[in-house]
């Protein structure tokens, strides 16, 4: 890998990816240490996680290393998507259009809504009777 890279972080829920982008590599994508198929073996999650580099057209010549915490498998490869896309559009300001059409650049706000006092969820309340 060469010495210049991109960093950007991406997030969703709870889970917080931090992204480098090195050009000119071979491809490799690595989360923790791990290949991305060994850290994520679902196929959907594989292909949410390339989704940007395949929109630009950069699978094959850039290297991604990840290092994703907190949250779970689904939460982690947005937070991944969000970061790789906000990388390349560090690296390349051309790419936004095409990044920014297919919804990558957005991070989506929804989050776990707290427990509120005297419920036993969020907004679910304790069981009534009549009689």
């Amino acid at each position: 890998m060469s010495d210049k890279y991109y960093q950007c972080v991406g997030r969703r829920k709870t889970a917080v990816a931090q992204v480098r982008i090195f050009p000119g590599g071979t491809g490799k994508v690595t989360v923790n240490g791990k290949e991305m198929k060994v850290y994520f073996p679902v196929k959907r999650l594989q292909e949410v996680v390339t989704g940007p580099l395949s929109a630009t057209g950069r699978t094959e010549n850039t290297d991604v290393t990840v290092r994703a915490v907190g949250g779970g498998p689904v939460g982690q490869a947005d937070a991944v998507r969000l970061g790789i896309a906000r990388a390349l559009v560090k690296m390349d300001e051309s790419m936004k259009e095409t990044i920014k059409g297919k919804g990558m650049l957005t991070r989506d706000p929804r989050k776990k809504e707290r427990k509120k006092f005297g419920k036993r969820g969020a907004r679910r309340s304790k069981q009534w009777r009549k009689r």
